[in-house]
């Protein structure tokens, strides 16, 4: 079962695009460190308070795939240096 998940955040602390690029950096290198996913950012790369990222994870079951991708939006929304404006999933 392949789970793909799209997150669209705010980045209020982001000044520049450096600081912007220093929370993302950051929070996609512990996510898939922590989590069996892969990530990237896919929209908004040249605004310095908005991101869109995308996250895909590989599972024997849907239940584990769901299992794992709400443990990265729970580990996502937990970070206090943006908000979660909109996010969804998707099997492919």
């Amino acid at each position: 079962m392949i789970l793909y998940m799209e997150c669209e955040f705010f980045i209020p602390s982001a000044h520049s695009l450096k600081e912007k690029r220093a929370v993302l950096k950051s929070m996609l290198t512990r996510s898939k460190q922590k989590f069996n996913i892969s990530a990237a950012e896919i929209d908004h790369q040249n605004v310095w308070q908005r991101t869109r990222l995308a996250f895909v994870t590989v599972s024997s079951s849907k239940e584990m795939a769901e299992k794992e991708m709400a443990q990265v939006l729970y580990y996502l929304e937990s970070n206090p240096m943006w908000e979660c404006l909109e996010h969804h999933q998707e099997y492919l």
